[in-house]
């Protein structure tokens, strides 16, 4: 149920980070003072403390030179480079999982090298070191009113079909879907049925192949949402196969191994690889310090930076490029055509987590839930976290996924990334707080007394894009726009999980592998 005469706390003054929209703001500004965090150095691992109500990711601090470089503002308004007189073996551009791997892996290879990574955000780590969910099925599903009409959480124990508030047909075809699918495409070999599989959306598949009632396929429509960022209207069929969502029981096929159009994390989680650990020696780390221009020279590369007020050029004898692809033609212009061409291709999903600290730890507990999938609503996950030892509350995270999904992986995510650059931070933070309180009111939950602390992370570019069917045609057999986009350049090599590509950790490792392996002492010299 909705809770509209539900104070939900929003009139309390709160301290937030004040910020330009940095899509939206129209010029860098006479001083070119830009969010910066300060030109701290800090090691891996480093804690950064948090400030009640507070927006951090992606925020236009970080984002500002970037867009502004894309928009072709940025150097009209900087100033001639100034050099510091610093000099590295390796320079790192981007320090997330990729980037800290491959100063890790240089490092490991060579223990006296001078290694530097720069990062535009204010924390190590990027969306990894706050990455706000695990692999999970839910043990709830509320079906919300902006789905069903009505707020309805149903616990997922026996029978739960039933108490869905929905149409008499749907929970009969959910049934189906759950215990006793048939073969969708008799006479078909399996190899045929996985190219059939692999031509639709698992929503298409529901309603055009099963023939389900639409308020099934609303029902399931969020399942896919908490892994890819998306949900299933682009989510692939066939990798719902593999993921074990229903309706694919009765087609008979042979589970032992992926099908050779599953989509390459699918594929790589076939084997239940654990991604490797990241130890090893410190690693510095130049934080608010986006990267604006990367040149190869004939005795190093120069890599510019800027601070904050001036763009500031260190020189090094090797550049791994481990940020965004999307941003690397803007750095390092001198690439040729087609290269840019691949690199730009790269659209990166958006996502946003929130963390909020609770005052009653055992409210979920009350609820007799601990994670919950919403049906419709704009955060579709809610997972509660135990108290912690030092503190007497709990936690509660909660994940959107703004992708637009109904228009593809691509399209749907520049769309959902526009939206999400419009949507102010008090719009957020409201439906935050009335999500918990329609799910946690019933239990005696009041957002304006039980929220102690809330924090919002926006990913505008979360997710790293991924070959998957249906949407891309010329996967698995190629060729493959990332083979272009991340051909070494001089002294300069390309990782980052855009350069594999893959969602997951292990693949920004294998992308860092590679870029250290091209470059490394007596390759970078060539």
């Amino acid at each position: 149920m909705s809770l509209p005469s539900c104070d939900l706390g929003m009139n309390r003054p709160i301290s937030r980070r004040d910020f330009f929209d940095g899509i939206a703001v129209g010029a860098l500004g006479s001083t070119v003072v830009l969010g910066t965090a300060g030109k701290a150095e800090a090691p891996q691992g480093t804690a950064f403390a948090t400030e009640p109500s507070v927006w951090r990711g992606d925020t236009a601090q970080a984002l500002s030179v970037p867009h502004a470089l894309r928009d072709g503002r940025f150097w009209k308004l900087a100033g001639p480079p100034e050099p510091t007189g610093e000099t590295y073996d390796l320079v790192v551009v981007g320090g997330g999982t990729s980037g800290r791997s491959a100063a890790r892996e240089w490092l490991r290879r060579d223990p006296g090298a001078r290694v530097l990574v720069l990062d535009n955000h204010d924390e190590i780590g990027g969306r990894a070191r706050r990455e706000a969910f695990r692999a999970g099925p839910p043990d709830s599903v509320m079906c919300d009113e902006e789905t069903f009409g009505t707020d309805t959480l149903v616990r997922m124990t026996s029978d739960w079909v039933a108490r869905l508030p929905i149409a008499w047909r749907a929970r009969r075809d959910l049934r189906m879907l759950h215990d006793s699918p048939p073969d969708w495409f008799p006479g078909l070999g399996a190899r045929a049925k996985q190219e059939r599989l692999a031509e639709l959306t698992y929503s298409r598949f529901l309603l055009e192949v099963c023939g389900v009632h639409p308020d099934a396929e609303r029902f399931c429509r969020t399942m896919s949402s908490g892994e890819w960022a998306y949900d299933t209207r682009a989510f692939g069929a066939i990798d719902a196969w593999a993921g074990g969502y229903p309706g694919f029981g009765g087609l008979g096929l042979d589970r032992a191994e992926p099908s050779r159009f599953n989509s390459p994390s699918v594929r790589r989680a076939w084997s239940a690889a654990a991604p490797p650990a990241e130890d090893g020696p410190a690693i510095p780390v130049r934080l608010g310090s986006p990267v604006v221009s990367v040149r190869d020279g004939a005795e190093s590369a120069t890599v510019g930076y800027f601070d904050g007020d001036r763009v500031m050029t260190v020189e090094a004898g090797a550049v791994i490029l481990a940020c965004w692809s999307a941003v690397i033609p803007h750095l390092v212009p001198d690439l040729p055509a087609a290269q840019r061409q691949a690199l730009s291709q790269a659209v990166r999903v958006p996502v946003l987590h929130a963390t909020v600290r609770l005052r009653d730890g055992d409210v979920s507990r009350r609820a007799g839930v601990r994670r919950v999938r919403w049906t419709g609503a704009y955060w579709c996950l809610t997972s509660f976290e135990p108290p912690g030892p030092d503190a007497g509350g709990g936690e509660v995270r909660l994940l959107a996924t703004p992708c637009r999904s109904e228009l593809g992986p691509e399209s749907g995510s520049v769309a959902g990334r526009r939206e999400l650059a419009g949507t102010p931070y008090g719009r957020l933070e409201h439906t935050v707080r009335d999500q918990l309180a329609r799910l946690l009111g019933p239990v005696g939950f009041d957002p304006a007394r039980d929220i102690e602390e809330l924090t919002i992370d926006r990913w505008g570019h979360a997710n790293t894009p991924e070959y998957c069917r249906p949407w891309h045609t010329f996967y698995p057999d190629g060729p493959f726009p990332a083979d272009v986009a991340r051909r070494r350049f001089g002294r300069i090599a390309i990782a980052g999980s855009d350069a594999v590509p893959g969602a997951r950790d292990d693949a920004a490792g294998a992308a860092a592998a590679l870029a250290v392996a091209e470059l490394s002492p007596g390759e970078a010299a060539r």
